[in-house]
């Protein structure tokens, strides 16, 4: 009797876990698909609203010259909502670590912001947006199921993925991007179901919205041999350095803006007129995304040997001066051209070169490998996979402790397996 009471306890045991388990999963399938929809939805707004800013700054350039101004706008509502710091994707990764609530005034305001910054050429991209939109969107769906701080992190992690998915359509790449981004050697595989299933959700909406992403043609893939594979460690030791100085361009000419002029309302309108001077002095090709020069570099196998340091300079004073949009645009312009223009260099075919350089520098400013990895398979296909897994690995490995979010955290070590748990340089 006592063994059948035993039975019966063990039995009732497993079948409370495998009904705790099928609950748990019900639950994240229903809040990553929500926060999927609605991501994929703003972010098809989101994506579209760029677009529409860039085609007005293209067809009319001279609206450069309302940048001193138009940024008056943007320091004027982080200054009234209390994030006069940085209140963008740092303060994203700040509150997932910190188990803290992420405010929804980031939406909007991120919104307005970024579409601002491209309506007047600013050197930015659209990732730092559709990270702080989808954390916030993440956020609101929590609240709204009455999640606890753990699963509230889970839920802004799948809003981050839900954004990004749908403005660069890689959701894979997003849903890996969103687990690894927060913590450097940590990947939290709880989220790994709900990541995924917001990121495809929020591709599938974009997708039935019409909201196309850039296509990239198959660059010339070199045979499996010794020589490309040596050439593309040469070229991926190259750009752990351009990730390196990229992120050190952006830290030091934040600083350097702020010590100089210490009110942000007078920084934006010097720093604005300083832009303007950059671009009547290098053109208007490193102004706002450079979708283009991606593209020509990618597909076509041309660019110009200083296109990355320029678009760097372009960026950094972007950002440094108090406009919002994000660095990864602008880092796919730095390792695209760079690869493209150096990697033929080492023996490499230019096109295959750019893409290479495009994704180790990717690598470098966010260490998220596996991201990374799946990134060059959703742009450029699996063919040449072993050669960006190289770049990858290399790429991480050598580009240190340095990051384009000064807020990310290097749980374990890159040299060891050892936990070191520090800030990014």
């Amino acid at each position: 009797m006592d063994k059948l009471k035993d039975t019966l306890w063990i039995a009732e045991l497993k079948i409370r876990r495998v009904i705790n388990y099928i609950m748990v999963f019900v639950k994240w399938l229903v809040i990553s698909a929500i926060t999927g929809s609605i991501g994929g939805l703003i972010g098809t707004i989101f994506n579209k609203g760029i677009s529409f800013a860039v085609g007005i700054h293209q067809e009319i350039p001279n609206t450069i010259l309302l940048m001193p101004f138009l940024g008056l706008i943007i320091v004027m509502m982080y200054e009234k909502a209390k994030l006069s710091g940085d209140g963008g994707t740092n303060l994203i990764l700040q509150s997932i670590r910190d188990l803290k609530g992420v405010p929804i005034v980031i939406a909007p305001m991120i919104f307005v912001s970024t579409i601002i910054t491209h309506f007047v050429g600013g050197s930015a991209g659209r990732e730092g947006a559709a990270l702080q939109l989808g954390g916030s969107i993440g956020a609101q769906v929590g609240r709204i199921f009455k999640l606890d701080s753990r699963d509230m992190n889970t839920a802004v992690m799948c809003g981050m993925g839900a954004l990004f998915s749908a403005l660069f359509g890689t959701p894979l790449t997003a849903a890996f991007f969103a687990m690894e981004v927060i913590a450097v050697g940590v990947l939290y595989y709880s989220a790994f179901v709900p990541c995924v299933v917001s990121s495809l959700s929020a591709y599938a909406i974009s997708l039935l919205l019409h909201n196309g992403s850039h296509s990239y043609h198959l660059p010339a893939v070199p045979k499996l041999s010794l020589m490309p594979m040596l050439a593309t460690g040469g070229l991926a030791v190259l750009c752990a350095f351009v990730s390196i100085i990229f992120c050190l361009t952006l830290k030091y000419t934040k600083i350097g803006f702020g010590n100089l002029i210490k009110n942000p309302y007078l920084r934006i309108i010097a720093g604005g007129f300083f832009y303007i001077l950059l671009t009547l002095i290098f053109g208007t090709r490193y102004t706002s995304l450079g979708n283009s020069v991606i593209l020509s570099a990618v597909n076509d196998g041309t660019a110009n040997y200083y296109d990355f340091v320029l678009k760097m300079i372009f960026t950094a004073v972007t950002m440094a001066i108090g406009f919002k949009g994000g660095e990864i645009v602008p880092t796919m312009f730095i390792g695209s051209t760079f690869g493209c223009a150096f990697g033929t260099l080492l023996g490499l075919d230019p096109s295959f070169g750019a893409a290479l350089g495009l994704v180790a520098v990717f690598c470098g400013v966010v260490n998220c490998p596996i991201a990374s990895i799946l990134l060059s398979v959703e742009l450029f296909g699996g063919e040449g996979l072993a050669f960006f897994v190289v770049a990858v690995c290399i790429s991480y490995m050598l580009s240190g402790y340095y990051s384009i979010y000064s807020s990310q955290r290097f749980a374990y070590s890159k040299l060891r397996a050892e936990y070191v748990n520090m800030q990014a340089n």
